[in-house]
């Protein structure tokens, strides 16, 4: 049989570690929703540059084809940099998308 002072040090252990489990949570949560915003930022802005990229090869050669569509769906934001870049100078959209080694 424990004594009152040991049940009362049992007792605020116990406190102790809920708050801790508690604060470890909201810690976790802050983290999770500040990541889940950051991404979020992210993607907006890929997509608006994907966006602005097909309205300037619009407007530089015309309507575009479906496969272009499917190049700028989901491309890393390097590349769209890339692409962006050369339609200022590109004659025709297959140089646009050309690979380009080395």
């Amino acid at each position: 049989m424990l004594t009152i002072a040991e049940q009362w040090e049992q007792q605020a252990m116990e406190r102790g570690i809920e708050k801790g489990i508690e604060k470890g949570i909201e810690k976790g949560i802050e983290k999770g929703i500040e990541q889940g915003i950051e991404r979020g930022i992210e993607k907006g802005i890929e997509q608006g540059e994907a966006r602005l990229l097909k309205q300037l090869l619009g407007w530089r050669f015309g309507a575009l084809p479906p496969w272009v569509e499917s190049q700028l769906a989901g491309a890393e934001p390097e590349r769209l940099e890339a692409w962006a870049k050369r339609v200022l100078d590109a004659p025709d959209l297959d140089t646009v998308f050309a690979e380009r080694s080395g």
